[in-house]
């Protein structure tokens, strides 16, 4: 894949251990299934469909996969699309903006401008 950045979802307490730690070494499910799951920007909104449902202040980080290397793999997933993983922990350096989620009174989830 040509893609230069993806992004990650925390919630708030686990963006609040990766700034403590400096490097993030994935959430439960990340640690299950062996690797850390990022979104290309088209995907973000259907990740949080899925697996973020109903949940607030969450935090979506911007991540430069050319700071990575070789740790990054495109593998299929959900309806065979193409996902990034990050096999090691992820390192505060390769993250290069971040920006809130909140829930509108839909609740649905409301991406930043410009999205």
């Amino acid at each position: 894949m040509s893609e230069l950045f993806a992004f990650k979802i925390l919630t708030r307490v686990q963006w609040e251990q990766f700034r403590a730690d400096g490097a993030f070494a994935g959430a439960p499910v990340d640690v299950a299934d062996g690797y850390i799951h990022l979104s290309a920007r088209d995907q973000v909104a259907g990740t949080l469909a899925k697996h973020f449902a109903g949940q607030d202040d969450l935090i979506l980080a911007m991540v430069d996969l050319s700071a990575l290397g070789a740790s990054v793999k495109w593998e299929e997933s959900r309806g065979g699309a193409l996902f990034p993983h990050v096999y090691g922990d992820l390192p505060m350096a390769a993250v290069t903006t971040k920006a809130k989620i909140r829930l509108g009174e839909d609740g649905a989830h409301i991406l930043p401008a410009g999205f």
